[in-house]
Formats: structure tokens, C-alpha cells, sequence
């Protein structure tokens, strides 16, 4: 028999159900939208009655409530106070996850030495292993270091520069864009109502999946055509356009679905999970027989593209994307190839 625990997490309620490695439960789990939260080594649900009644029948499971939920529960070898700044600073669940399990794998490295005793010597030699060992990305590089920062500036207080990092140089990769053809190619793939008014909205507003999930039915503001994003990344707000063609399916969906706070929920309530999200548009992708390596992201690079393909300031884009610096719109310019029809090889130009 199982147990079903209730857990706190970012304020929301979840079922947190322990099961153990076997294929035929994982699947089980999976047609139920569970997911694995490795933290807390524990599979979630939502919290609705229904889905309640449905554990009890797959999963025989026996209801224990919490009488102090739990957001997370970091490991023995973690400082509780690492945890404990994580969450007053009101980092996103995603980051505190991140870096708790960063950051324990930096201790991990170092087990007979106490966590206010490590200092730039074994910080170098982490970074050593995670290079030539490990192999990370220089992104994933950069996300150890900042996990090891925020222990030592911000749980033990020491002035920044404390210890030198070399910081890994930061590779120059192009966001992968599709062209306006691919984009109509794949919306015209979708026939449900609901995914194809969430693929929409994502590329004509220019949304991450986080940002579209979190919408509030009021967020769309169908009189002056804008879309209000609240507590978008860096928990920042802004406002972004709305194009028409997505507001006629959005209200041909609102009239057979209904949703009652987001604007786009899960079978049983609860806004939709980021994973269905992205889970639709690979199946879109793949309907539309489209085999470019391309994520739900794309959507948003592609939005920026088109517009600056079509002669809109990178000020304006910058705005619409929620850009805190003009140098991470500017990438965009990288991708556009519009006007290279006018330019000739100068091979052309020979006599040969």
C-alpha cells in the first residue's frame, strides 16, 4: 500500500506519492500527470478530489495529511540555512531546486570538509572536475558557480570577490528559429481547440511556456489587444501585443472550455502543466513533418524574428520580449537573413 502525503510547494497543493523504480507504475503515474519532483524523491499530482479518488484506485494507496506541509526537503549534508535564504529571497521552485542539487554535488566532492570551511581552493578544483571529467556546458558551469556564490555571499556573508572564479567564456550559439511557413505549417497541424490556442498565443504574443501557463483569464485585454504578463522571468511584469487571429481562437475556446481563474487548466483545474505544453508542440512539430531540432522556445525566437523581419524596432522587440539588456535582443540580428537576396558573391563578379 501507498502512501499519499499533501505537499506545500510554492504555495500550491500537490499529492506527493513515494513509488518505487518500475516501469509499469512510472506509466501508471504518467497517465495520471504526475510528475517526478527529484527533491523531494516523490512523484505529484494535483490536488483535486477526482484525481484523489483515482490514486486510491491505482495505487492502493492509504491518505496521510501533512500537519506542517513541506516545500522541500533538502539532504542531511545541506546547511539548513542555505535552504531556509533560498526561500526568503523568494527564489522560483525551479531555481531552489536547481541549485540545492548543484550545490550538494559541490559538497559532495569535498565530503570530510565542513561547507564553512571550503574556500577558492576547492571552488578551482570543482571547476577542474566539471570541465575535464564532467564535461558540463559552460551554461551548466556558470550555474554550479552561481549555486556556490549564493552560499558563500549570501548564507555565510562574505564580501563578494571573496574567492576568484574564472568564469567560463560563454559560447555564441544562435536560437534555433523557424520560418513564418513552418510556423503556419505546424498551427495548421493542431485540431484540438485548446492546443491550438495555446501554440498561437505563445507565438504571436512571444511568451516562454512558464509565462503562458501562469495567464489569468483577466490577463487578456481583448479592447486595447494586449496580453498582461505578471511575474514573468526575474519576476518582472510587462505587457506584450495580441493579434487578432489568436483572440477569435482564444474566444472559440473560452466558449467550449469554460476555465474558471488561468486561462489555460489541466483536466482536473489547476492551470496546464508546462510539460503537456511543450509535449503538444512536439506532437505539432511532428504532425507538420517538420524534423528541425526545435523546442516550444523556438516559438518565442521565431515571434522576435519575424518582427524584426518586418521592419519593427529591436527597442519595441525588447520591450515585447521582456529584455532587461538591448545586447540579448540584439542576437536576434544574427539570425534574420532579410536583404540577402540583394547581395551577390563576389565570385558572381569574375570572368571565369
Amino acid at each position: 500500500m501507498f502512501k499519499l502525503e499533501t505537499i506545500l510547494l510554492a504555495k500550491e497543493k500537490f499529492y506527493g506519492l513515494a513509488i518505487p523504480y518500475d516501469q509499469s507504475l512510472i506509466s501508471k503515474a504518467k497517465k495520471l500527470k504526475g510528475r517526478w519532483n527529484p527533491e523531494l524523491k516523490l512523484w505529484l499530482f494535483p490536488f483535486t478530489p477526482k484525481l484523489k479518488e483515482d490514486l486510491t484506485k491505482v495505487f492502493d494507496t492509504s491518505h496521510s495529511e501533512l500537519n506542517t506541509p513541506v516545500k522541500f526537503k533538502s539532504k542531511s549534508n545541506l546547511p539548513k540555512e542555505y535552504l531556509e535564504q533560498l526561500e526568503r529571497r523568494r527564489y522560483s521552485p525551479n531555481t531552489i531546486q536547481t541549485y540545492l542539487s548543484l550545490f550538494e554535488q559541490f559538497l559532495n566532492h569535498f565530503p570530510e570538509t565542513p561547507p564553512e570551511k571550503l574556500s577558492d581552493k576547492e571552488v578551482m578544483t570543482f571547476q577542474t572536475y566539471l570541465v575535464k571529467e564532467k564535461k558540463v556546458s559552460t551554461s551548466s558551469q556558470n550555474q554550479y558557480i552561481n549555486a556556490i556564490k549564493f552560499y558563500f555571499e549570501k548564507v555565510l556573508g562574505r564580501e563578494r570577490g571573496y574567492y576568484h572564479i574564472e568564469r567560463p567564456i560563454k559560447e555564441f550559439k544562435l536560437p534555433k528559429v523557424l520560418t513564418e511557413k513552418e510556423v503556419a505549417a505546424i498551427f495548421n497541424s493542431v485540431h484540438n481547440l485548446k492546443h491550438k490556442a495555446m501554440l498561437l498565443l505563445v507565438y504571436s504574443s512571444g511568451l516562454r511556456a512558464g509565462e503562458l501557463i501562469n495567464l489569468k483569464i483577466t490577463d487578456i485585454d481583448s479592447e486595447q489587444m494586449r496580453v498582461f504578463i505578471r511575474g514573468g522571468k526575474g519576476k518582472k511584469d510587462r505587457v506584450t501585443i495580441l493579434s487578432q487571429k489568436a483572440l477569435d481562437v482564444l474566444r472559440e475556446y473560452f466558449k467550449k472550455y469554460r476555465p474558471k481563474a488561468y486561462l489555460f487548466e489541466g483536466l482536473h483545474g489547476g492551470k496546464y502543466s508546462a510539460s503537456s505544453l511543450r509535449k503538444v508542440f512536439l506532437t505539432s512539430l511532428y504532425d507538420a513533418g517538420i524534423r528541425k531540432k526545435v523546442t516550444l522556445h523556438s516559438l518565442r525566437h521565431s515571434f522576435a524574428t519575424h518582427l524584426l523581419e518586418s521592419g519593427v524596432d529591436l527597442r519595441y522587440i525588447q520591450e515585447l520580449l521582456g529584455h532587461s539588456s538591448s545586447k540579448t535582443t540584439e542576437i536576434y540580428t544574427h539570425i534574420t537573413h532579410k536583404g540577402w537576396e540583394k547581395i551577390a558573391s563576389p565570385l558572381d563578379k569574375l570572368n571565369i
